[in-house]
């Protein structure tokens, strides 16, 4: 199935960027396992106990393994035990499943056994998807999720785990936007969320084994960009409503919650629109974003995904002062990058709603 890219340098070093040098560090120095490797090696050359070299990496690999488990102490603090998760028992609903990130992860639990629900303007792109239910939905119409809602329950069973990926983005000058354009954006970006949570939690608290509830937001809603007022207003909200959800949640340690913050995705909904610095801020492919998801899901966990690097550090931006803060976004060019935005391409059914997911 094809996925167009937003435009690329074609320069030898473009795939270079932080998150690849990190990840090739996560596997090696900053492994506990590999970080014990280093000592045991040169105890296997015979050096004593209180030589420089054996004393450095043995210093190192209890540091790193002190990280390593203060790392999974902090996320057992934050977010709990794990629920048990049988995909044979699961009903996943995925808004805006039909394309891009919604319909890769639809694509591998469909695949996997596990039964889905897609909720969507458009039937899904791929006609090979196996295990998909598609239901035809505008989000924004909380009628017709209710009436879907309905059917789904009628035919696949109450729902277990809901994700929440349907978007649309305008790509316009706030001045250059109807009134009627922001408030379908603001729609189907943020009430959508309240709509569905709304219709499914309910189910999820009233099943012995919980669910999950995943949230697909953007960077964008920390930091705001031109020609993203309606976009980044409405997934600033929907981070907002996501804590909040999770901070009224906790007294059913059943239900999880995972967060997902990613960059630039090189998916239809941004087609066009180039990344401000492909070192700092590469463009991530929907299959990164769709194994974190997945993986979370699978080991019943509550989350917090962010990628690239810049989106799980971005809380620091406003720590700067402001003329640092003026300065970055001059040199990153984020308020530049729209300029190329072409968008997803329009089609009649989803024009005639008024909308694209």
């Amino acid at each position: 199935m094809d996925r167009p890219r937003p435009p690329m340098n074609d320069s030898w070093f473009a795939p270079l960027s932080v998150d690849l040098f990190l990840k090739v560090l996560n596997v090696t120095l900053l492994h506990p396992f590999v970080a014990w490797i280093i000592p045991l090696c040169f105890r296997a050359e015979h050096q004593a106990w209180d030589t420089r070299p054996m004393v450095v990496s043995i210093s190192w690999a209890i540091f790193v393994t002190l990280l390593w488990m203060g790392n999974v102490w902090s996320h057992k603090v934050a977010y709990g035990m794990h629920r048990e998760v049988d995909l044979s028992e699961e009903v996943i609903v995925i808004t805006g499943g039909s394309s891009g990130l919604g319909l890769l992860v639809a694509e591998v639990y469909g695949m996997r056994g596990a039964t889905v629900a897609v909720l969507d303007i458009n039937p899904p792109e791929s006609t090979e998807a196996r295990g998909i239910t598609y239901y035809q939905c505008d989000v924004s119409d909380k009628a017709q999720i209710a009436h879907v809602a309905a059917e789904i329950e009628r035919d696949l069973g109450t729902p277990t785990v809901l994700i929440n990926n349907a978007a649309v983005v305008l790509g316009k000058k706030l001045l250059d936007m109807d009134v009627d354009e922001a408030e379908r954006s603001l729609k189907t970006n943020l009430l959508s969320h309240f709509y569905t949570v709304k219709t499914f939690l309910p189910g999820m608290i009233n099943n012995e084994t919980g669910g999950t509830i995943v949230t697909v937001s953007s960077v964008i809603g920390h930091l705001g960009a031109a020609q993203l007022s309606d976009y980044a207003a409405a997934k600033a909200g929907v981070t907002a409503l996501h804590k909040s959800l999770a901070a009224e949640l906790q007294e059913y340690p059943e239900i999880k919650t995972i967060l997902v913050t990613p960059g630039q995705l090189s998916t239809p909904l941004f087609n066009g629109v180039r990344t401000p610095n492909s070192f700092i801020a590469p463009i991530v492919e929907p299959i990164e974003i769709a194994k974190e998801i997945i993986k979370a899901i699978d080991l019943g966990l509550s989350d917090h995904i962010g990628m690239p690097l810049y989106a799980r550090w971005i809380d620091w931006y406003n720590v700067l002062p402001v003329g640092l803060q003026k300065i970055t976004r001059s040199l990153s060019g984020i308020d530049r990058s729209m300029q190329t935005f072409a968008g997803r391409k329009v089609t009649k059914s989803s024009e005639k709603r008024g909308s694209l997911i």
